[in-house]
């Protein structure tokens, strides 16, 4: 997809259809729409769960035609902008997957659970034997590990068996048409429509989600053209049935948004009793002069940085993640989908499970709880941002600090003690 937003924007998409369905408090602000199974997409794409569009003020044939002044300035020829366009018509599916809300959302430990199980596991350690040298060529050119592009694989479309099969073009032009997230998916059109007029790929190849998202990791259309390799060096940069090139433009991806060679994306700690919560962020000797050391009993990395991350709290499992973890969010920005690809990855690689154990009998917040987080912390001065019922890290920083500020356990989890505590301050 186009960029980190049209990734992250493609993989929310995509993970509203999903069987995994998609973790409200980690999708705080998607970057992309995808199609990917457990997700939620190179820059690839993913699925959204968002607010219904407005209704169209235009008719749809009227729409498209009005884009016609901006597909000749990329350079599109009136021939392939005609050919793309005429008889097309809205998909009303997709109509209703814009106004779908998902009114339940599973914990973190429930996403991760229906996301790395042992059928995907096994699937990703074929796919591991059989692309062997591909993922070699991968990683030793982008310098990304293996594990990390098998996760992204294996949480986009299931190690390629479920790459979906819409017309991008009828998708991003239905989506476009509704002015669904402002102009985000005009833009993707309009590049998919630079990709077929360049040649790049033929119509009957660009099939994908219903947001647009293509081929084995969900790339969006400016994903696409920013981030597709020709890794198999065919001279066509093959996302849709080209494995070795769908992985080095995966490689390429996240190369290209940052990722740093030779630093992991975090590891599972065990936390000390009395550890100061009000700096999150250390190096990692900082972090082992503190007395945290790796669940796996390895050694902590002697150079480098990471923060402390506690999914659900100071009860549950807690990770160090790095700057590279952050990467994987440019994919899908979700903490749900980020450490699920991390720990696909290692679990495919014969790593052990998750150690620590998750709270799964503490009740959960409601969207409506969770959006009253959002705005008693508004109200207290600590959270500036949208209130959706989304908690992703801009919530948990406002939690963090609302809990500093009042001499709590600065483990930045909303739950329901976090929600009456709340309650009872004064603005």
């Amino acid at each position: 997809m186009g960029g980190t937003a049209g990734k992250a924007l493609a993989a929310t998409l995509l993970l509203a259809t999903m069987a995994v369905p998609p973790v409200a408090f980690a999708q705080e602000k998607p970057t992309r729409p995808s199609q990917g199974q457990a997700k939620p997409a190179a820059k690839p794409a993913r699925k959204p769960q968002v607010d219904a569009p407005a209704a169209a003020s235009q008719s749809f044939p009227a729409y498209l035609q009005s884009l016609w002044p901006l597909a000749q300035a990329r350079g599109i020829p009136r021939a392939t902008f005609d050919s793309a366009i005429n008889g097309l018509t809205p998909d009303p599916s997709i109509i209703a997957l814009t106004r779908k809300q998902a009114e339940f959302v599973k914990p973190i430990w429930g996403y991760l659970s229906g996301a790395v199980n042992g059928t995907r596991i096994t699937r990703g350690q074929a796919a591991a034997s059989e692309w062997a040298s591909a993922l070699a060529t991968a990683q030793s050119t982008h310098g990304v590990p293996r594990e990390i592009i098998l996760g992204i694989w294996g949480m986009e479309t299931n190690f390629g068996s479920f790459k979906g099969n819409m017309d991008v073009i009828r998708s991003l032009a239905t989506l476009a048409h509704l002015k669904y997230r402002d102009g985000f998916f005009q833009g993707e059109l309009l590049v998919a429509l630079e990709i077929l007029a360049k040649g790049l790929a033929e119509r009957s190849e660009m099939r994908g989600s219903w947001a647009g998202a293509m081929g084995h990791t969900q790339f969006m259309p400016t994903s696409y053209m920013q981030y597709a390799i020709d890794q198999s060096g065919d001279g066509h940069a093959d996302i849709w049935d080209n494995v070795p090139d769908a992985l080095g433009s995966t490689g390429n991806y996240l190369k290209g948004h940052g990722w740093q060679a030779g630093l992991p994306w975090g590891m599972e700690v065990e936390v000390p009793e009395g550890l100061d919560f009000t700096t999150v962020k250390r190096s990692f000797a900082a972090w082992s002069g503190a007395g945290l050391k790796r669940s796996d009993g390895a050694a902590l990395p002697s150079s480098g940085e990471a923060t402390l991350y506690l999914p659900a709290g100071i009860t549950g499992p807690a990770f160090l993640v790095t700057a590279n973890y952050d990467v994987i969010k440019k994919y899908n920005n979700s903490d749900a989908y980020a450490l699920a690809v991390a720990h696909l990855g290692d679990r495919i690689m014969g790593r052990s499970p998750i150690q620590g154990d998750w709270p799964t009998d503490e009740p959960q917040l409601s969207k409506g709880q969770r959006e009253e987080v959002q705005r008693r912390l508004k109200a207290l001065g600590h959270y500036n941002d949208k209130i959706d019922g989304r908690l992703g890290s801009g919530t948990r920083e406002a939690v963090r600090r609302f809990q500093i500020a009042n001499r709590m356990v600065a483990d930045g989890y909303a739950n329901l003690a976090l929600l009456a505590r709340l309650k009872a301050a004064r603005p």
